[in-house]
């Protein structure tokens, strides 16, 4: 799924030649997006940290720990977006290329869907807003598969306004357990390259990663002992005896829960008090949410660990999460899984290099509510 903007300016062809390319980020989370470039990266081309902001403490503390080294980092800034003075970015350097996963909340399928009018919706603007002082080379937008669930109308909104700061955009629905991530993850994201850059970014194929071992069981297995955020869930016993009601693969809601063990609720969501199958890719992992949606063992009545958590995004073992139990489990939720960023950070370039790539049928865009057609 690809779709290109055309523009009257005239393209400047781009060189076959190495490169690297300063990234900032807005929004960064705990550094799913920052581990991805640097997966993707190599000797020849490569993306790196030039800047970064988020608003939460402990997530900062996280990305400039495992990202830089130094959880005191200067150039990652605890800020809150709709009052940063983007001129303090600025003195920390150019960057050709921008990656912005705007908060999802008020997209997303659960909850109250609120969009624009809601305390999330907007903050989009403040991607755009960066465009357009900036003007990196290429973008890379990242939010929930429930954006597109309003017949394109949200969608049209957000791909306007990114056009309209100079930029083609390639949109894309990316099922992430297509591209060897272990959990059914589905992302809207969109690709933005500068008019005036001769480049076509190609969504890559996930073709390379059939019959890829995307299971939960493997995911989950072998965890060193030295890898931290390894801390149990407490747990009443009246919540493991009904997950020992639970078959791998269940919920709550099974036709056999005993009387007493029977949530009592009209909302009846799939995740409550779901577990895993080993055979399959996890469900999503959420950044929030009240008791019953911490994911659940297949085998074992318990949640699982923050850690094992972190191995269906698909961080590394030695990635250390900084905060309570509580602020873990939120900044793993929200992040963009690293393996699956890197196969977008490797097209992007092997776009601006020239080379050649397997690639999604560009006629495939025509399945994005809301995309402008090629």
């Amino acid at each position: 799924m690809t779709m290109q903007m055309e523009d009257d300016r005239v393209k400047h062809p781009v060189a076959t030649t190495s490169r690297t390319f300063r990234m900032g980020e807005l929004f960064s989370g705990p550094g799913g997006l920052g581990v991805g470039a640097t997966l993707a990266s190599d000797q020849s081309s490569k993306i790196v940290h030039q800047w970064a902001t988020d608003y939460d403490a402990d997530t900062c503390k996280t990305y400039a720990s495992n990202i830089l080294g130094d959880e005191n980092a200067e150039s990652v800034l605890h800020d809150d977006i709709r009052t940063l003075d983007y001129e303090e970015l600025a003195k920390l350097g150019d960057i050709d290329g921008l990656s912005f996963g705007f908060p999802c909340n008020d997209f997303s399928l659960v909850g109250e869907r609120k969009g624009f009018d809601g305390e999330y919706g907007p903050l989009y603007t403040y991607g755009i807003k960066a465009l357009e002082r900036f003007q990196p080379d290429w973008f890379l937008a990242e939010n929930v598969g429930g954006i597109r669930a309003d017949g394109g109308a949200t969608l049209r909104k957000i791909f306007g306004d990114m056009v309209a700061t100079g930029y083609r955009i390639f949109p894309h629905y990316y099922k992430f357990e297509e591209y060897g991530v272990p959990q059914a993850r589905h992302r809207m994201i969109v690709v933005g390259i500068r008019k005036d850059i001769d480049v076509e970014y190609k969504v890559p194929s996930p073709s390379a990663y059939e019959g890829a071992d995307v299971s939960a069981g493997t995911a989950l297995a072998n965890i060193p002992a030295w890898a931290t955020n390894q801390e149990l869930t407490r747990q009443s016993p009246r919540v493991i005896e009904r997950l020992n009601h639970i078959p791998a693969g269940g919920n709550a809601w099974v036709k056999d829960m005993p009387e007493h063990l029977k949530i009592n609720t009209r909302t009846k969501l799939s995740s409550i008090y779901r577990r895993l199958t080993s055979e399959k890719p996890s469900y999503t992992v959420t950044g929030s949410g009240g008791g019953g949606t911490h994911i659940y063992h297949w085998s074992e009545p318990r949640a699982l660990t923050n850690r094992e958590r972190a191995r269906l995004q698909t961080f590394p073992d030695d990635f250390r999460f900084e905060g309570n139990k509580e602020s873990v489990r939120k900044q793993i939720g929200m992040a963009v899984p690293p393996r699956g960023a890197k196969v977008i950070f490797e097209a992007i370039l092997n776009s601006f290099a020239g080379v050649e790539y397997t690639h999604v049928d560009p006629s495939l865009a025509k399945y994005i509510p809301g995309a402008p057609q090629p």
